[in-house]
Parts: C-alpha cells; structure tokens; sequence
C-alpha cells in the first residue's frame, strides 16, 4: 500500500475514532439534557401548582366542587417530558408534553438506549405556605428520549463520516503530492549501478526529500569516478597484459627458439656423421630431431596465440581471417569453421580491435579444445546506427551447459570480462540447443576512445 493511501487510511480511521466518541458524547448529552428539562419540568410544575388560588378539596380556599380547574401544568412541560401530579387524595393525573416532530428512532437504537437509561425520575414537593399539598414526578419519555437522541447521533454520524471522507480524500491528495519525489528517488536508486550515466536529482521542496537527492547525487558522483578509475585500471591493466604477451613472445622466439633450432641441427650433424656400425646413434639422433620438430610445432602455436598481428596493417578483419585459417589448417579433419564478418571494421581503436582480436582468439580456443563440435560460426557484425557497435558471436554444436560454463573456474572467461570492463563492453553465454553461444557487444564509442 502506497504511502498517501497509508495516510488516508489512517486518517479514516481517526476520524471513525472520533465518530464514535461524536455519538458516545451525544448520546450522553441527550440523557443529561432529558434529565434536566424533567428537572425544570417539574420545578415549574411544582412552583406554578404552589401560587394557584385554589386546589380543589386540598387548596386553603376551596373552589366549588364540580367546578372546572385549570390545567397549566401542561404548558409548563416541555417536549418529551412526561408528569405525574399527586394533590392530595385527587387520583393522580399524568401528562406528557408535545414532542411532535422528534421522529421515531429504529427499535435497536431504541432499546439500547432503554438498557443505559436512568430509570430514577425527578421528584419535586408542591408546598403551599409551609404545607406540602403533594408532589409531581417528572420523568423523559421514552419514545420521545429515543427519537430526540437518534436525530442528533444521525446528524452527528453524518457529519463525522462527511468530515472523515473528505479529510481522507484531502488527505490522500496532499500526501500523493507531497510524497511524489519519492518515485523518483526509488527509480533512480532502481537503476543505480545498471546505468553507464545517472542523471543527477532535481532539488525538492521537502528537505527530506532534498536531502535523499543530495546524498544520492553525491553517491552517483562517487561511482562515476569510481568507475572511471576502474575503467583505466583495467585498461592499464590490459595493455600490461598484451605487453607482457609480446615480450614473452619474444623471448621465447629468441632465446628457446633457437636453442630448438640449434638442437635440431646438432641432432641432423650427429646423425649424418654417424660411423655405418652405429645404427643406434643414428636412430638416437633421429628420435633427437624428431622431438625437437614437435616442440618447435609447440612453440609455433604458442608463439601464434602470443603474438599479436599487426591490426595497422591488415585490419581486425584480416587478423580474424588469419586466425580461423590457422585453426583450420591445424584441425585439418575436424570441425567446420565458418567466418562472417559484416561491416566496416577499419576506424575501429587500436585497443578495442586487439581486445575483439583476443577475445575471438579465447572464445574459438574455448569452443574447440572443451567441447566437440561438428561446426562453429564465428560472426562479427558492425551496426549501421545507434553508436555502431561490434557485435562479435561464436556459436558452436559441441554440447555443454552454459551456466556451468559460465561459472567455471579458469582464467579464459574472466580475461575477457576484464577486457570488456575496460572498454565497456558485455558479454552473456546462452544455449542454443545443440551447444554454447557467447555474444560479445562492445561500444564502438565507448569508453576506449575517450
């Protein structure tokens, strides 16, 4: 539930609350002011009976018997109020004061109304110079208490639910409009750290709010640096690797490549000079080339995966060319590869062309070496629009399980993503049925250019 509707609820609640305490007091007021009309009822009924000039049998000036007597009692007796006069030993008389108009409250309320009442009536003694005369009990009328309490809770409850539906809706509005910058502030934390760029927050009215946005605006400042320094670390990081690569590479042309080519040689002049009564010389000799051919075939393929080619000279597309006819000519029998490069490819970066280079280098390696495919197709694609990105695939039929492969321990995967972290760029390993497809996507105008 939304903040503004947390608010208007609670708000409801409230004003149900007070609702109730509306009619408790109401009703309350009702009781005592019945009680107290019948008090005053009675006071006056008493007081105008005392200044009578007669009262019947029991008066100090008796009126002619038969003789009609006034009744002023009932004007004296106000609405819902009921009266019972005892003079003397006359029959006692009861009267009830006019409460049309009150309207009739429904049985239940009525009842339970009944239950709390005070059922002790109001009393007052008719004393005419010293001499009680007798006495008149006042007391509200039921009907009438009823009807006169159900019309002021009705008018209360409909006051207070009024009150308690507006107040909510005012509530709920105030509080959407209030609590409107938190939408904001919760999709800008949404994207935080998914996003290359996060446009800073706007500063608010409530300082809570501003508050949030200068703490958030200061953290995306943080990271942006954060991620700019990583980014160059990275990049230092990947060129210390590839020179690190080309020097290795040349020490090993030099220095073991010789030393290779120097045992070949000395094993062809042992077994040239060999006496003919030494056959085992020679064949030792042989057996002595023979390997030093092998390690010098090892030290080709390591020298290929070492070194990189010259991209100034025969471009990204001519490096991955070379490299898928180098594997074919090794594989011979084996699998399939299929190139398809498509678009421009040449105002590329430098570092962004020898990191497509290794990762397609990586990627093939992997494909071929731990799996067994029957093809693989290796794509890279250069957009039109939208930055013109490169989008380099290598789909193979060889089995495996994409997850685990992703999570697999190693040191091929994790060179590409710091690679690619360098310059931007993603990488994601998915299924295709029969095998592994790794899609590379890399910012042509990303972060390696500037």
């Amino acid at each position: 539930m939304s903040l503004p509707a947390h608010l208007a609820l609670r708000l409801l609640v409230v004003t149900l609350l007070c609702l109730a305490g509306a009619i408790a007091w109401t009703l309350w007021d009702v009781r005592t002011g019945l009680r107290s009309e019948a008090m005053i009822s009675a006071e006056r009924i008493a007081a105008q009976l005392a200044r009578q000039p007669g009262l019947g049998s029991v008066g100090p000036a008796a009126l002619p018997f038969g003789e009609p007597q006034a009744e002023p009692a009932v004007l004296m007796l106000l609405p819902g109020i009921c009266a019972e006069i005892r003079l003397g030993a006359e029959v006692p008389r009861r009267l009830c004061g006019d409460w049309d108009g009150l309207g009739a409250a429904p049985a239940w309320f009525a009842g339970i109304l009944r239950a709390g009442a005070d059922a002790q009536p109001v009393l007052r003694e008719i004393v005419y110079r010293g001499r009680r005369l007798g006495a008149v009990t006042a007391w509200p009328d039921s009907v009438a208490a009823a009807g006169r309490a159900w019309r002021q809770a009705w008018f209360a409850s409909g006051l207070a639910l009024s009150l308690a539906g507006t107040t909510g809706l005012l509530g709920w509005l105030a509080a959407a409009g209030l609590v409107a910058p938190a939408g904001r502030i919760v999709q800008a934390f949404e994207g935080f750290g998914t996003q290359a760029h996060h446009a800073p927050l706007p500063r608010f009215e409530a300082t809570e709010f501003d508050r949030i946005a200068a703490a958030f605006n200061a953290l995306a400042g943080r990271l942006a640096h954060a991620e700019r320094a990583r980014a160059e670390l990275m990049q230092r990081l990947v060129l210390v690797q590839e020179e690190e690569r080309q020097s290795l590479a040349r020490d090993l042309h030099d220095a073991f490549g010789q030393c290779l080519a120097a045992v070949g040689a000395l094993a062809a002049a042992i077994e040239a000079g060999a006496p003919e009564d030494r056959a085992d010389l020679r064949a030792d000799a042989g057996g002595i080339e023979s390997i030093a051919a092998s390690m010098r075939e090892s030290l080709r393929n390591a020298l290929n995966q070492l070194e990189l080619p010259d991209l100034a000279e025969v471009g990204l597309s001519g490096a991955i060319q070379g490299l898928v006819s180098d594997w074919q000519a090794r594989l011979r029998t084996g699998p399939s590869l299929h190139l398809d490069v498509t678009g421009d490819l040449t105002d590329l970066p430098v570092d962004a062309s020898a990191s497509l280079y290794r990762i397609a280098q990586e990627l093939l390696t992997n494909a071929l070496r731990h799996g067994r495919p029957s093809r693989v197709f290796l794509q890279v694609r250069r957009g039109e629009t939208d930055g013109r990105p490169v989008t380099l695939t290598v789909d193979d039929d060889g089995g495996g399980d994409a997850a685990r492969a992703a999570g697999a321990s190693g040191r091929g995967l994790p060179g590409i993503r710091a690679r690619l972290a360098a310059l931007g760029g993603q990488l994601s390993l998915t299924g295709n049925g029969s095998g592994i497809r790794a899609c590379v996507t890399l910012p042509a105008h990303g972060r390696a250019e500037r």
